[in-house]
């Protein structure tokens, strides 16, 4: 078979077993105290600093650019002031040392250092730079893209994970702009194709206001893309459901070239030796799903 024959869905397959690898050093008790003791007063700087500062030392607008559905008044609150408390290279290498504590702690050295992480952290480089050859366009991935590889398998891994998902990522948000959607309206949108995930953790966690949330369904109720439930709470219509699988769709598309590089039983191989890693970080690598 050849590269081109890596279909949209497998490549999907396969990111989402990689994605825990990557997320779990958002949400790892390490983070926290790590971040806590470069003086990072606050959980949105705790945030923002570590996923922005690949970028370097940048303004709350830029970060608001790129990272998309956050509302730029929380984006304020920690960016650039976290800037005069730590530098962007401090704030990495912070980063980096998070992702290997909780690695560490949450698979286990026999598992770190296994023949398995270090195959899955080959497959997952060669996708990753095979990435950074479709650069144009996708800023965040290109600030990680830029920065040293590390060297222990694990990392390695970890590295390569983030570097697929910021590439996805970026793709997403030029999707979400053709399908003329505002940050807010789709989180909205999100959230309403997405029964059991929590409305109230991805509005207050991304900085709306209720007020702010009621607006954007109200506009998106007139573009006939949501209606209300009983309880008030927004839910697709047909035609909302036809452009949530849309934008899927090109985002799919847009983050194919990565994985393309693999071929399918390339894709099909990272995808089997890294499901078992994502299922044993399990929910710490996994809160309530959001756009982005």
């Amino acid at each position: 078979m050849t590269p081109q024959s890596v279909t949209p869905d497998l490549a999907r397959t396969t990111w989402a077993e990689l994605e825990p690898v990557h997320t779990l050093v958002y949400f790892a008790p390490e983070a926290a105290s790590s971040y806590a003791q470069l003086g990072l007063e606050s959980q949105a700087m705790g945030y923002f600093a570590p996923r922005c500062a690949a970028l370097g030392p940048v303004g709350a607008e830029t970060v608001g650019a790129v990272f998309f559905v956050f509302n730029p008044e929380l984006i304020r609150s920690a960016v650039p002031r976290v800037w005069s408390l730590v530098s962007p290279q401090a704030v990495l290498r912070a980063r980096q040392e998070v992702a290997d504590q909780a690695l560490r702690r949450a698979l286990g050295e026999e598992t770190v250092r296994s023949t398995a992480v270090a195959e899955a952290a080959e497959l997952a480089r060669d996708a990753a730079l095979e990435a950074g050859r479709h650069v144009h366009g996708r800023p965040l991935f290109a600030g990680h893209a830029g920065l040293e590889w590390p060297e222990e398998p694990h990392l390695v891994l970890w590295h390569a994970a983030t570097l697929l998902r910021e590439f996805r990522g970026d793709g997403h948000v030029s999707a979400l702009l053709q399908a003329g959607l505002s940050p807010v309206e789709a989180l909205v949108s999100h959230a309403a194709g997405a029964p059991g995930y929590s409305t109230s953790w991805l509005r207050k966690s991304r900085g709306w206001s209720l007020e702010e949330w009621d607006a954007a369904v109200g506009r998106l109720r007139r573009r006939g893309l949501v209606d209300t439930d009983a309880d008030g709470a927004p839910v697709l219509t047909e035609e909302g459901h036809a452009l949530r699988r849309d934008l899927e769709s090109r985002t799919d598309a847009l983050a194919l070239p990565a994985f393309e590089r693999l071929g399918p039983e390339g894709n099909a191989r990272l995808a089997e030796l890294t499901a078992p890693l994502a299922e044993t970080l399990g929910a710490e690598a996994r809160p309530p799903a959001a756009e982005r």
